[in-house]
């Protein structure tokens, strides 16, 4: 078995990054999934392996919670048990323990809507590109 895995290493490693993109892609036709946490790094190779100056937009976003006023801490609380689904317990640590992501990976419409619900509860995030 590990002679067959060691081959499939081999493999692997000769391919090139188009190559390993249409790979991925392959692999999740086949599995009916999506491997998100791969995708990023494809797409930051593959400008620099075909020369490409452009850079690709990101379509995944972190949102973390940077801070909250003290006198709306219990509306920037809400606000997070909505967006996360947290408990109330679960939801004030988060809060109390800013600056926390609140979500590693989301999309940009969902990113703009938790920002407004955190912003409307008294509470300021950022959003990242990934």
């Amino acid at each position: 078995m590990s002679k067959t895995l060691d081959q499939i290493v081999e493999d692997l490693s000769a391919l090139s990054v188009l190559d390993m993109s249409k790979l991925k892609t392959m692999l999740e036709d086949k599995w009916g999934v999506k491997a998100a946490a791969a995708a990023p790094m494809m797409m930051a190779a593959a400008p620099a392996a075909g020369g490409a100056t452009a850079a690709a937009e990101s379509t995944e976003f972190m949102v973390t919670l940077e801070k909250s006023a003290d006198d709306k801490k219990i509306g920037v609380i809400k606000a997070v048990r909505e967006v996360t689904g947290l408990g109330l317990k679960e939801a004030k640590e988060l809060v109390d323990g800013a600056p926390k992501v609140l979500k590693p990976s989301c999309s940009k419409a969902e990113a703009d809507d938790i920002s407004k619900k955190i912003a409307a509860g008294g509470g300021q995030v950022t959003i990242k590109g990934l």
